[in-house]
């Protein structure tokens, strides 16, 4: 399927999967064409591959929606409070360095990445990788493609990422040269690195909405 042009309409039936929309690499959209295209879609959930292909992602079921607002109210709450960055969930987008475009469940990016971005350039998107960022599956998600997601933002520069599993009770987390840890069944997870001192606490999204 080929794109008319940045301000393209796009009408997608309902989906469970991942849905890519392949471009003709002449007319593959630049950063500020794929931002027009994205405002002029809503009602989609866009994100961008490193290798220019759009990826329309399914909206998240309710539960996860849930799981992913307890991450993200518990971020937003020690930002406010320690002061050393800002909290973002998960309808803000990054572009990474290899020119992918991705938007995880949640984010923090500290106030010092922070500073060197104007007001305007704060109206777009962010041409950074957060410092945290976490991930919450879906029912539908497959775990391979979950992890190796988790990889792509250490690669371009995610000092911590963590993959959250509810339906197993676990949390993978990474770092930076280090290979990843399981942890399983625990009540919560303490921050490092980055954001040393903030606990995710798990027990709400361990029980979800049953």
């Amino acid at each position: 399927m080929q794109a008319a042009g940045p301000t393209t309409h796009l009408s997608v039936p309902a989906q469970k999967t991942l849905l890519k929309l392949v471009l003709d690499p002449d007319q593959r959209f630049d950063d500020r064409a794929y931002f027009i295209f994205c405002q002029a879609n809503p009602d989609l959930r866009v994100e961008r591959n490193a290798e220019g292909e759009i990826l329309i992602v399914p909206p998240a079921d309710s539960e996860s929606s849930h799981r992913s607002a307890s991450v993200t109210a518990q971020l937003f709450n020690c930002a406010e409070q320690d002061g050393r960055g800002t909290a973002f969930e998960s309808s803000a987008q990054f572009m990474l360095p290899d020119g992918s475009a991705l938007s995880p469940d949640a984010a923090w990016v500290s106030h010092k990445s922070l500073r060197g971005f104007s007001k305007q350039e704060c109206r777009g998107f962010l041409h950074l990788c957060p410092e945290l960022v976490i991930e919450v599956m879906s029912p539908t998600d497959r775990l391979k493609d979950a992890k190796a997601k988790m990889e792509h933002w250490i690669a371009n520069g995610a000092q911590l990422a963590r993959l959250i599993d509810a339906g197993a009770e676990t949390v993978y987390v990474y770092r930076p040269h280090h290979a990843p840890k399981t942890r399983r069944g625990v009540a919560q997870v303490a921050g490092e690195g980055p954001i040393e001192g903030f606990v995710l606490k798990l027990g709400a999204i361990w029980k979800g909405l049953g």
